[in-house]
C-alpha cells in the first residue's frame, strides 16, 4: 500500500509539475493480476484498483490500518469499469458487469475479487473510508443510480451525474460515490467550479483513448494549477482545492467523497471571473 501525506495549500503553490504529480496523481491503478492501493492522509481515504486475471485477489489488512481485517473499521464503494467480475464478501458472491457498483459496509471479514474472463478482466475501482456503523451491502447498477442532468451543449459540459453511494440510493457512514458521463461534444466538468471544505474528493478519469487527456485543475481559487491526466488515472483533491477538468474529447469520471457530511449540494461556488 502506497501512503500519501496531506499537503498545505501554502506549500502546494510552490510545487512544480513533477511534485504536483507525485503528491496528487495516481497513475498505475489498474495492473493485470494486481491489487494496488493508495492510502491518503486527506480524510484517510483509500483509493484502489483490482484487476484479477487467472486467480482471485484478496483485500486484506495491513500495518497502515492497524486492524485485524480491512473492513473492521471501514466501509467501501466499488464500481467495475472492466469486464464482468465477481466480488466475494464472506462467501456471498456479487456479479458486477461493466458500470455496476457495490456498497460494502463495515464488518465484512473476507473480501476477494475475480474475473469471469481473464482475457477481458474486471477492473474494480474502490474507494474506502473510515466507518462507525455497519450498513447493509447494496448492489447498484447504472440504471439504479440516482440521476442528475447537468450542463448544456453551449457550455460544452452536458453530462449525467449518476449517484451510486448516496443517501438517495443507500445508506453509508460518510462515503459518497458516483459516476459522471459526459455527452459527445462536451469536455468540461464542474465549471463553474467550487470547493467544499467539509469534504475531500478523488476523481478517476477513464473512457479515453491514448490520444486524449484531461487537464485537471486544482489549487486554491487564486492559485490554480493543472495536472495532465491520462486514461484510468486518478487525482486526489484536498478540501481546500478546486477540482475541475477539461478534456481533449468527452470522457467519464468516477468521483468519491469523504468528510464531515454527505450533502452533495454543500459547495462553496467560485465565480469563474474570480479564478486566478
Amino acid at each position: 500500500m502506497e501512503v500519501r501525506y496531506a499537503s498545505h495549500y501554502e506549500d502546494v503553490k510552490h510545487y512544480d509539475t513533477t511534485k504536483l504529480r507525485k503528491h496528487f496523481l495516481i497513475e498505475n491503478l489498474f495492473t493485470p493480476g494486481k491489487l494496488y492501493m493508495v492510502y491518503s492522509h486527506v480524510d484517510r481515504i483509500i483509493v484502489a484498483g483490482a484487476v484479477p486475471t487467472d486467480k482471485p485477489l484478496y483485500l486484506e489488512a495491513s500495518k497502515e490500518l492497524g486492524s485485524n481485517y480491512f473492513l473492521e473499521r471501514r466501509e467501501m464503494g466499488i464500481i467495475n469499469i472492466g469486464g464482468t467480475g465477481i466480488v466475494n464478501l464472506d462467501g456471498e458472491r456479487y456479479e458486477l458487469n461493466n458500470s455496476d457498483g457495490l456498497y460494502v459496509g463495515m464488518g465484512i471479514k473476507e473480501v476477494s475479487f475475480e474475473s469471469l474472463d481473464a482475457n477481458n478482466p474486471a477492473k474494480f475501482y474502490i474507494n474506502s473510508a473510515t466507518a462507525h456503523k455497519s450498513y447493509p451491502t447494496v448492489k447498484i447498477g447504472l440504471s439504479e443510480a440516482n440521476k442528475v442532468k447537468a450542463g448544456t451543449d453551449e457550455e460544452c459540459n452536458k453530462r449525467t451525474i449518476n449517484q451510486y453511494v448516496h443517501p438517495a440510493v443507500c445508506q453509508s457512514c460518510q462515503l459518497v460515490m458516483g459516476m459522471t458521463i459526459l455527452e459527445p461534444g462536451s469536455i468540461w466538468n464542474t465549471m463553474p467550479c467550487h470547493t467544499h471544505d467539509r469534504r475531500m474528493e478523488v476523481y478517476l478519469y477513464f473512457n479515453m483513448d491514448e490520444d486524449n487527456v484531461v487537464f485537471h485543475f486544482m489549487g486554491t481559487p487564486n492559485e490554480t494549477r493543472h495536472i495532465v491526466v491520462k486514461n484510468e488515472q486518478a487525482v486526489i483533491s484536498p478540501s481546500w482545492s478546486i477540482h475541475s477538468g477539461v478534456g481533449t474529447k468527452n470522457y467519464t469520471f468516477i468521483w468519491g467523497m469523504v468528510g464531515e457530511n454527505q450533502t452533495f449540494t454543500d459547495m462553496d461556488e467560485i465565480p469563474t471571473k474570480d479564478l486566478r
